[in-house]
């Protein structure tokens, strides 16, 4: 069953759907962003949920008021997490970790708008997004040692090293210091700087939302999927799935568009 998203209403975040682009903007502005345990949650659901949602195209992910996300909340999150048993809190990091699991999952490009503080799991949450943009002032920060923990959380400690190498990827984990924009963009953690950062991350969203659907979603799966083999082994699985792509009628779309000289749209099947 699919879920029509103009119609979708989240708690604890904002979510904007228009042309094909669905905006989830982390909106605690006061805090910086912080998440909840609810949010949490909500935002696993959602990313869930998107599976079921063919309107949507493509993804933006941000924070209101010129920061991203400045983490687990400490009063909220931390705090209790303290008092916690293991069982307890073994819940919680599987929920957590789920969030990524969900937004690795999700069949639409997702597009981290970055900017000002990005802490914790939101430099987790950006991390897991298939696309960042950053505007000048991020400040990217994996700060799970500033307060006793592993930098092993919620997927870190695989995915950070293949975005920008293990010993960057250890540096950082370890002092849990500062990623200016500058190194982010350097290192190839940030994909491209932006001043106006919002509208160049929903152009990109846009353009990606026009695009074959269905055969960026085989992109984003393979992406994932072919880490964990050789490499003849994901030769072969790109011809199992590029021969499935080539039975869609974009493919046809792309073709009859070509020959007639015209700009190709896709339809998503």
């Amino acid at each position: 069953m699919s879920i029509d998203p103009s119609a979708f209403q989240p708690t604890h975040f904002r979510w904007d759907f228009a042309e094909r682009v669905a905006t989830v903007t982390l909106n605690r502005p006061e805090r910086k962003n912080p998440l909840t345990f609810e949010s949490y949650a909500e935002l696993r659901d959602t990313f869930r949920a998107l599976g079921a949602m063919p309107d949507v195209r493509a993804v933006v992910l941000t924070g209101a008021d010129g920061n991203f996300c400045s983490g687990g909340d400490v009063h909220e999150i931390i705090g209790p997490l303290t008092k916690m048993d293991r069982d307890g809190l073994l819940d919680f990091t599987r929920m957590t970790g789920d969030l990524v699991k969900a937004m690795r999952g999700c069949p639409q490009p997702i597009v981290a708008a970055v900017e000002g503080v990005c802490a914790g799991a939101g430099a987790i949450m950006a991390m897991a997004s298939d696309l960042r943009l950053a505007a000048p002032d991020a400040k990217t920060a994996f700060l799970f040692t500033r307060v006793g923990l592993s930098g092993a959380d919620m997927g870190a400690c695989a995915i950070l090293p293949r975005l920008i190498g293990h010993g960057r990827a250890a540096e950082l984990l370890f002092t849990g210091r500062t990623m200016t924009a500058e190194e982010g963009h350097a290192w190839g953690f940030f994909n491209r700087l932006a001043d106006d950062l919002q509208t160049e991350a929903r152009t990109l969203a846009v353009q990606l939302a026009s695009g074959p659907s269905a055969a960026h979603a085989v992109t984003k799966r393979q992406l994932d999927a072919e880490w964990h083999v050789g490499i003849d082994t994901a030769i072969d699985m790109e011809a199992e799935a590029q021969a499935d792509c080539m039975q869609t009628s974009d493919f046809r779309r792309a073709y009859e568009a070509f020959a007639a000289k015209r700009r190709p749209v896709f339809e998503g099947d």
